[in-house]
């Protein structure tokens, strides 16, 4: 029998979830059983798999040793201690960072591969500041709250604990955070503020969206997307807006525009880049530029309320094209 007990980071999770982090190696078919048949059980007593853990809760597991192995996890002590390098850090206090990813970084590992990602970076910091110990925890180890992509700069939110992370998230989903981006488009839109509506449908397979005005196909999702324009260039050729998604979907902000008929300088998916690739831009131009905590939401961020945070103009390159505009 192995005994585990809950801790500040596990608790306030279902039992069933908790243990699908704790022992990655567990079937999910022989978790479900393992609790019906009484051989999990919480502070003696039949659990069941929905059941909510507090801090201090013991949990009795009456398991195959080779269940409880962590070798060969990604996340551990040796090789958090074998990364190295800078961690771009806009804010940060004892429950949260900031950080002011630049274009190429991954968030996350994707099908490239790659190990070097924002959140891997993350991960190394907290354990050399000693904030963060992949051995000592069960089940939570310090997440991304939102992704952009590859080749998007701006700010990620990074959680340092789990209660953190599940209020975050929560913001994130009911939609109270004031998240805004910048972008450089190709030409100036005829309205200077509008809101578009339309939908779009996702190709799991191509890795791209298609955006319909009207009559969307069948699990196309409905999105909206408030621009103004801030500055046209001096050869009056580019504009810069600021976008704010009042829906979240994959590539809505270059989809979107790029179905308007201003797609993204630089973007390569939703349009043709070869003249911008030959002007020196590698990326889309796009960079989630600003974070606006919203009023008292009753959690454990409230002292964060109404707080704005901007990336430095230094940060979004193509700025460059707008010499007299100020963030």
């Amino acid at each position: 029998m192995r005994t585990l007990t809950i801790g500040q980071n596990d608790a306030g999770q279902r039992l069933d979830k908790f243990l699908t982090k704790a022992l990655p190696r567990m079937p999910k078919s022989l978790l479900y059983k393992s609790i019906r048949i009484k051989k999990i059980k919480v502070n003696r007593k039949r659990a069941t798999p929905e059941q909510i853990l507090s801090a201090g809760d013991e949990l009795q597991l009456f398991l195959p040793d080779d269940l409880f192995d962590r070798t060969g996890d990604a996340d551990t002590a040796s090789e958090l201690s074998r990364i190295r390098g800078d961690l771009p850090i806009l804010y940060e206090d004892d429950n949260l960072i900031l950080l002011d990813k630049r274009p190429g970084i991954a968030v996350h590992e994707d099908e490239r591969g790659s190990a070097d990602t924002l959140l891997t970076a993350l991960r190394a910091y907290l354990f050399r500041r000693g904030e963060y110990d992949p051995d000592k925890e069960q089940s939570f180890a310090p997440s991304l709250c939102n992704r952009i992509d590859r080749n998007t700069g701006g700010i990620v939110i990074a959680a340092k604990n789990a209660a953190t992370l599940r209020d975050m998230n929560e913001r994130i989903r009911r939609r109270v955070m004031g998240k805004f981006y910048l972008a450089a488009v190709h030409g100036v839109p005829k309205a200077r503020e509008a809101t578009l509506s339309g939908y779009l449908k996702k190709d799991e397979i191509k890795k791209e969206v298609t955006v319909f005005e009207k009559n969307p196909p069948p699990g196309a999702k409905k999105i909206v997307t408030r621009y103004r324009v801030l500055a046209v260039s001096p050869d009056g050729k580019t504009s810069l807006l600021e976008v704010e998604l009042l829906t979240g979907r994959t590539h809505q902000i270059r989809a979107h525009l790029a179905f308007i008929g201003h797609p993204l300088v630089g973007e390569g998916k939703y349009a043709d880049n070869r003249t911008d690739r030959a002007r020196g831009f590698s990326h889309q131009a796009l960079s989630a530029y600003r974070l606006v905590f919203p009023p008292p939401q009753g959690d454990s961020l409230d002292y964060l309320s109404e707080k704005v945070f901007t990336v430095p103009r230094s940060s979004v390159w193509f700025l460059s094209l707008f010499p007299d505009i100020e963030l």
